[in-house]
């Protein structure tokens, strides 16, 4: 909760340098703004070194300081969410699907505030140089899976994707560090979708992580990760809403890779819009 990371700052105060105090009094006034803002906008705003911000990032007890701005948006916006999403039995047809469409809206605004500018140039350069991409999720994640190939086979990349865990660890076996795994993950707590990361990563491929937990293990896994943001109520759990904002995320990654390998994106799709247009009547 928001209310926990102030009483750490709190707590912490007294042994706070001055300029970590500056850090401190900045979150405090209004916690909402660091949803916004990029580390190196917070270090320019107190005049400070971005170094200095992820050390008081540290202190608190977070990874660094995507993992503070990650927690702190999701507990400030949990009452606009609900606000959207509190849904009653009595609530009608017509009420229902509003609050679901809003609630979703909701989802991806958060997500998209999140989303840490460095994170995504890193994936995107990671995918711009794998000769091939493989893309795993195991339960409900191996839906957005099959639906990232759905996307990647266009681009003219070669790509894989598998239902089957015991098929996607066999996969993760072989590939090599030309290749590139997308392990999608709400929890990253995942028994098996953690051993195909790993198995992907001791053979020496580039990992990219897509989940909901900037602390979970395959957070700590992945070179990259990418959050989604999500909130569970009565009616739909946490993971099934994140299910917008991974599918968003997927077809940014599938966007930028159209647009930066283009000289084999086009061919290729439009190879596969002849051969589409055959199956229709």
């Amino acid at each position: 909760m928001t209310q926990n990371t102030i009483k750490k700052i709190n707590s912490l105060y007294p042994r706070l340098s001055e300029k970590e105090k500056k850090i401190a009094d900045y979150i405090q006034e209004d916690p909402s703004r660091i949803i916004n803002k990029t580390i190196n906008e917070v270090s320019a705003d107190l005049n400070i070194a971005d170094a200095t911000v992820f050390r008081f990032c540290k202190r608190l007890g977070f990874k660094g300081y995507q993992a503070m701005k990650i927690a702190l948006a999701s507990e400030v916006i949990t009452p606009i969410q609900q606000i959207h999403e509190e849904i009653s039995d009595q609530d009608n047809e017509k009420t229902i699907f509003e609050k679901i469409f809003k609630s979703n809206i909701q989802t991806l605004e958060n997500t998209m505030h999140i989303l840490d500018e460095t994170s995504i140039n890193k994936a995107v350069k990671l995918m711009n140089q794998a000769k091939h991409i493989y893309f795993y999720g195991t339960g409900g994640s191996s839906v957005i899976a099959m639906d990232a190939y759905h996307k990647f086979i266009r681009t003219g990349v070669k790509c894989f994707a598998f239902i089957d865990s015991h098929f996607q660890l066999m996969s993760a076996s072989q590939l090599s560090k030309d290749d590139l795994a997308i392990v999608i993950s709400h929890s990253g707590r995942n028994r098996d979708t953690l051993q195909i990361a790993k198995t992907a990563k001791e053979n020496g491929a580039s990992v990219i992580a897509i989940t909901g937990f900037p602390k979970s293990p395959i957070s700590q896994l992945a070179q990259v990760a990418l959050y989604t943001s999500s909130e569970e109520t009565e009616y739909r759990s946490e993971a099934l809403s994140s299910r917008i904002g991974q599918l968003s995320i997927i077809d940014a990654l599938y966007v930028n890779t159209m647009v930066r390998r283009k000289d084999i994106a086009n061919p290729a799709l439009k190879k596969m819009r002849q051969a589409i247009s055959q199956t229709r009547i």
